[in-house]
């Protein structure tokens, strides 16, 4: 469905890792001193940006068409991420494409909703941004005015052809969440893969919200299986990396399911196998920072916990 017609490898700092971690918690409720947060660019070439702050990496795709957003962080921080956009072009904000529901990806669409932007995403971001009251993991949405909801949703994926690439939105099923999609920069071989790729730490399996383990590893598979060695890889969170670091994350988060679910076929319950939480990724993903030492928003304990209740299901 078309709308429109008109070798980076670096090891990420454990220092950075937590930062990023932390911030994918629910803000609200917490005492955040915004003023603090700080919007950076890191230019990929081909017209696309990223920009890091507190909250999902954010992809920009600047050119004569306009700007276009792949998630925008938390309402607070839109009028600093403005300005980092206007430092690339002088074309307004046209279009937001959201990788999933969670707050710390869409907090920012009521504020660009009201300023024109068309908000786009897959049919259950929509969904669960919707109801007031509901709430999973990572907090309860606040999303509920119209602006902030996704204008233009689909099922399987859609594609802009806009500032002379092709976006193409894929939808993942039953990963990070049940709405989640990868964002491809067709012709300049960018990929965003929202929370579906957590470089650097555990990844966040929201089984709430209808994500599991074995749609996480199908999507890192999948996205592996499309990408080339020149291919540049934004991750929900963590820094900008590429093929073979996405390679390691999707062996590690095999060998974790082969681990997890040879005890849940051996009866172990859930407080059984998360006691052993060590043992079980013990030597495993630490060439992309894995540790059973592991602080942050999903420490090593707490994935084991979710990877046990999504297999089990």
């Amino acid at each position: 469905m078309a709308l429109y017609s008109s070798s980076r490898w670096r090891p990420a700092p454990i220092a950075l890792v937590v930062t990023l971690l932390v911030v994918a918690a629910p803000a609200v409720g917490q005492d955040v001193d915004w003023d603090a947060v700080e919007i950076t660019t890191e230019d990929l070439g081909s017209g696309v940006h990223v920009l890091f702050g507190r909250g999902g990496n954010i992809g920009v795709s600047t050119g004569p068409d306009g700007a276009l957003l792949v998630d925008d962080q938390y309402a607070p921080l839109t009028d600093r991420i403005l300005a980092a956009v206007s430092a690339i072009t002088d074309e307004p904000v046209r279009f937001v494409v959201n990788t999933h529901w969670h707050g710390d990806h869409t907090g920012g669409n009521e504020n660009l909703g009201k300023a024109g932007a068309l908000i786009v995403a897959h049919e259950n971001v929509r969904r669960r941004m919707n109801p007031e009251d509901f709430a999973d993991l990572v907090g309860r949405s606040d999303q509920a005015a119209p602006e902030a909801l996704p204008v233009v949703t689909f099922d399987d994926g859609v594609t802009l052809n806009w500032n002379g690439l092709r976006i193409e939105a894929v939808h993942h099923p039953h990963a990070h969440t049940d709405g989640d999609s990868v964002i491809w920069f067709r012709g300049a071989n960018i990929v965003h893969m929202g929370d579906l790729f957590f470089n650097g730490a555990f990844p966040f399996i929201d089984v709430d919200s209808g994500g599991g383990l074995d749609g996480l590893i199908a999507a890192a598979e999948a996205v592996a299986a499309r990408s080339d060695e020149e291919t540049t890889i934004i991750p929900g969170h963590g820094p900008v990396t590429d093929r073979a670091t996405l390679v390691q994350y999707g062996e590690a988060l095999r060998e974790a399911r082969q681990r997890i679910a040879a005890r849940v076929a051996a009866g172990q319950s859930l407080d059984q196998v998360a006691a052993a939480y060590a043992d079980v990724v013990a030597g495993v993903g630490t060439e992309i920072g894995w540790s059973p030492d592991a602080a942050g928003f999903v420490s090593a304990e707490r994935f084991v916990r979710l990877a046990y209740r999504s297999l089990s299901r």
